[in-house]
């Protein structure tokens, strides 16, 4: 059985944080996969990140893919990795596979505002902020 507290706050242990992401439901999961924003989405939106999702325009900070932007395709929940249009490696065979990244590695740069939750939140935060 796995353990998971809700009440489990930080721990400077390293051992304990691999735990808690390992062992962390997906509802729980889908909040810390939090990217950052651009600076134009911050003031937009004056909130510094938000949750990955599909179809958003990412930005790769860091690794091979650097400085690329790309549309997220799938969230990978359980490994904490996103996979990204157009970005593939090749393996020794030749064969080209989707190149998964963490998302801590990467800047959202556009939101997708096709669901109707993600806007209302979104128009809610810009009303408190005037």
């Amino acid at each position: 059985m796995k353990e998971y507290s809700n009440k489990w706050r930080s721990s400077i242990k390293p051992k304990k944080q691999r735990k808690y992401l390992a062992n962390a439901p997906l509802h729980t999961k889908r909040k810390i996969m939090s990217a950052n924003l651009s600076t134009e989405l911050r003031k937009e939106v004056s909130k510094r990140n938000i949750p990955v999702r599909k179809n958003d325009k990412v930005k790769i900070m860091r690794g091979k893919f650097k400085n690329k932007i790309a549309k997220v395709e799938k969230v990978l929940r359980k490994d904490y990795k996103l996979l990204l249009e157009g970005i593939m490696i090749e393996k020794k065979d030749g064969t080209k596979i989707k190149f998964p990244i963490h998302y801590s590695n990467v800047q959202i740069v556009e939101l997708d505002l096709a669901d109707k939750k993600r806007i209302t939140k979104k128009d809610k935060i810009t009303k408190k902020v005037k």
